[in-house]
C-alpha cells in the first residue's frame, strides 16, 4: 500500500503458521479459542453472557477498554498548535497528509460522524495504537477488544470488510500479534480514501472551514 501506513508499519506475518480455516463466523468458534480464560465453561467467550468468566475483568483489560472507548470522545483540539489555512490547504494534496495532521484527523472525524461511518476512523487509530504496544499480554487482550468492538458481526461499530480480509484475521486471531489487523486496516483505510475522503474534499464542512481561515488571514 506504500506509505498509506507509515504511521504504524509491522513486519509480514509468516504464512507457514496459517492454519486452516473454517467457514464459521468469526465472532463464535475464532474468538473463543483464542485467549479463553481456563476456567471458562464455553469456548466462546462472547455468546455466554451468563458466564462466570466473562463477568470480571482484570485491572489492565479495563484500563483497555477506557483507552479504546475514549477513541470515540471529542478531542480537545485547544491542546493542539493553532490550525493554519496553510495545513488546512495540505488536506486537499492527498489523503495521508489529512490523517497524518491531528488537526485533520479531528475535523475528518466530525465528517464522518455527519455519515454514521465514525467507527472506521477510530478502528484505524486503534490499529495504530495497537502497533506500537510491545506487552503480550496487553497486546492480546487489545486484539481481542477491538475484535470485539469493530470486527465482529454482532457489534454495531463493526467496519466493513471482505471475506479475504476476514479469513486473515481469523488465521491472525490463533496466534495474536500487533499485527493482526494489518490486512483489515488497509482496507479501512483505502475506504475512507476512497469514499470518504473525496465526500470530505467536497463539503461545505471543508469550505467552511477554509472560508473562516482565510478571514481570519483578512487585514
Amino acid at each position: 500500500m506504500g506509505s498509506e501506513l507509515e504511521m504504524g508499519k509491522c513486519p509480514p506475518q509468516n504464512a507457514g503458521n496459517a492454519t486452516q480455516v473454517q467457514n464459521t463466523p468469526p465472532n463464535t468458534q475464532t474468538v473463543g479459542l483464542f485467549n479463553s480464560p481456563s476456567n471458562a465453561c464455553c469456548f466462546c467467550w462472547c455468546c455466554c453472557c451468563s458466564c462466570s468468566c466473562l463477568t470480571v475483568r482484570s485491572a489492565k483489560e479495563e484500563r483497555i477498554l477506557t483507552t479504546i472507548s475514549e477513541k470515540e470522545e471529542d478531542v480537545d483540539t485547544n491542546q493542539m498548535p493553532q490550525l493554519t489555512l496553510e495545513e488546512v490547504h495540505t488536506w486537499g494534496e492527498s489523503f495521508e497528509r489529512l490523517i497524518k495532521s491531528a488537526q485533520g484527523r479531528v475535523h475528518f472525524r466530525q465528517f464522518l460522524k455527519t455519515e454514521f461511518s465514525e467507527e472506521n476512523m477510530i478502528f484505524w487509530l486503534a490499529c495504530e495504537d495497537l502497533k506500537k504496544e510491545t506487552n503480550k499480554t496487553i497486546v492480546e487482550q487489545t486484539v481481542k477488544q477491538i475484535y470485539e468492538d469493530y470486527i465482529s458481526v454482532m457489534s454495531p461499530k463493526e467496519v466493513s470488510l471482505d471475506s479475504h480480509a476476514r479469513e486473515v484475521i481469523s488465521r491472525n486471531m490463533l496466534e495474536p500479534s500487533s499485527c493482526t489487523f494489518d490486512e483489515a486496516q488497509q482496507q479501512i483505510y483505502m475506504l475512507m480514501q476512497r469514499d470518504s475522503y473525496q465526500r470530505y474534499m467536497n463539503s461545505s464542512m471543508y469550505a467552511d472551514l477554509i472560508q473562516s481561515l482565510e478571514q481570519i488571514n483578512e487585514p
